[in-house]
């Protein structure tokens, strides 16, 4: 049986290498191998009759109603062309500094990263703005790709964010499972907000880390980062007033959105509603609200939400047939069989998923693989949300990893016809060290994810 657990893994991979839509494949190749096993006597298709409950599961949770709002937020607030208002007022503040252009590309993926959470739209954005006015300026291509991607790529680890939305909803169920199977018939539970709140430390960390290596580059390779001035020699005027006008409106989502979620006032489900309606308003306000806006944030909206549950329900079945092969038991006793207990499970779990992640999206990493390692790991004595912010900050270097790293594509998608992929690749490498230097200094410093959260909630 267990064999039949290890080719149906490899057959997935198989597939997808070939360029099948990732929903589809996992859905499909499972109920192949089911078939298989059932003729071949190792799987019991009884299995098969808990899919619709598992369906039914996903269409009545409360937790994944935040997925869609705050897609639609950030897709709102991406049509308010808010990213190139920030940029604006940004690079003028820092027109007296060398390198104030990175810096400020690296504050507005922040900014943005806290209020919209979209990655696609954040590299895009920034991609269409900012890089050709970087190179313009002197930049060095490469440093300037890698600088983009990287800012654009914080909407991962920063909440509110997608990633930790759904890595909430499946370690919630997994710390859960985990529980029960020692005895604990009243769980506790794990929430989506513990996983905002654990992951802001960090996020802030990895914002300074980004900042304080253009700031040694600019000190290094002065030419690489040279200072931000106009074309006939003169330093762009600052504006304290025109930088506060365009902060305020973010700001004050941000501080709606996790302030209510710190507070305890509202959950994520609620503060995303909430954080929806701040958006509309914020376009209001702009002057840039419109019947045509709202349709199109509308239809990307569902087309994002469709896809991401669609690959939830390919994962359910795949994860359903898996288990019927025994695949749940071979990782539960390689893990626990590993020398050096939960710290060397952690650490295999870590680089298998930083590997598949050159492959793989972070959505189909969370639905198929957490769920099987997850309960192992928390049964190990792991924190849940230690190990929620851990594979947040993992996930995050799969957009910025060749070949397939999505930021990577989203900005060679805008990036002028000069700009080299070889550019884009080696200006992404020293922002992926970094990262997995992040992920290092919480594995080493524990409560750097978990502080905040006992802190607010106990």
């Amino acid at each position: 049986m267990e064999i039949m657990a290890i080719l149906l893994v490899l057959a997935v991979f198989g597939a997808l290498l070939f360029g099948y839509p990732v929903a589809f494949t996992l859905a499909g190749v499972s109920l192949i191998f089911a078939a298989l096993g059932s003729v071949l006597g190792v799987f019991d298709a009884s299995l098969l009759d808990a899919l619709p409950n598992r369906l039914f599961g996903i269409m009545v949770n409360e937790t994944l109603i935040a997925v869609p709002l705050f897609i639609l937020m950030g897709v709102i607030l991406e049509r308010s062309r808010i990213a190139e208002d920030l940029l604006d007022s940004l690079s003028a503040l820092f027109g007296r500094v060398r390198g104030g252009l990175g810096y400020s590309v690296v504050l507005v993926g922040a900014v943005l990263a806290a209020s919209t959470g979209i990655v696609g739209a954040t590299v895009v954005t920034l991609g269409l703005i900012a890089l050709p006015l970087m190179l313009r300026r002197g930049y060095d291509p490469a440093l300037s790709c890698g600088t983009l991607c990287a800012s654009g790529t914080l909407g991962q680890i920063i909440p509110p964010s997608i990633i930790l939305v759904l890595l909430g909803d499946q370690l919630s169920s997994a710390y859960a499972q985990a529980q029960l199977k020692q005895g604990i018939f009243a769980p506790e539970p794990v929430s989506v907000g513990d996983l905002f709140m654990g992951a802001l430390i960090p996020g802030v960390l990895l914002v300074l880390l980004y900042l304080l290596y253009l700031a040694l580059t600019a000190w290094r390779r002065p030419h690489a980062l040279p200072a931000h001035v106009q074309e006939d020699g003169r330093l762009p005027p600052p504006s304290l007033a025109r930088l506060l006008a365009t902060l305020t409106p973010a700001l004050s989502l941000i501080l709606l959105v996790l302030g209510s979620i710190m507070l305890g006032i509202a959950t994520p489900t609620e503060a995303a509603a909430v954080g929806s309606v701040g958006a509309l308003l914020i376009a209001a306000l702009k002057g840039r609200l419109t019947l045509d806006m709202l349709r199109d944030a509308a239809r990307a909206t569902v087309r994002m939400t469709s896809m991401v549950f669609m690959i939830f329900i390919g994962a359910s079945l795949f994860s359903l047939v898996f288990r019927g092969f025994g695949g749940d038991e071979m990782v539960h006793e390689a893990l626990h069989a590993l020398p050096g207990g939960a710290f060397t499970a952690v650490l295999l779990v870590m680089l298998v998923m930083f590997l598949l992640g050159f492959i793989l999206d972070f959505i189909e990493i969370i639905f198929v693989v957490v769920p099987i390692v997850a309960p192992v790991l928390l049964m190990m004595g792991v924190d849940p949300v230690w190990l929620g912010v851990m594979i947040a900050i993992n996930l995050q270097t799969s957009f910025l990893t060749p070949p397939f790293g999505f930021s990577l594509f989203y900005l060679r998608g805008v990036a002028p016809a000069g700009i080299a992929t070889t550019d884009i690749y080696r200006g992404v490498a020293p922002f992926v060290g970094l990262q997995l230097g992040l992920l290092a200094l919480v594995a080493a410093v524990p409560a750097l994810a978990t502080w905040l959260p006992k802190a607010l909630y106990g």
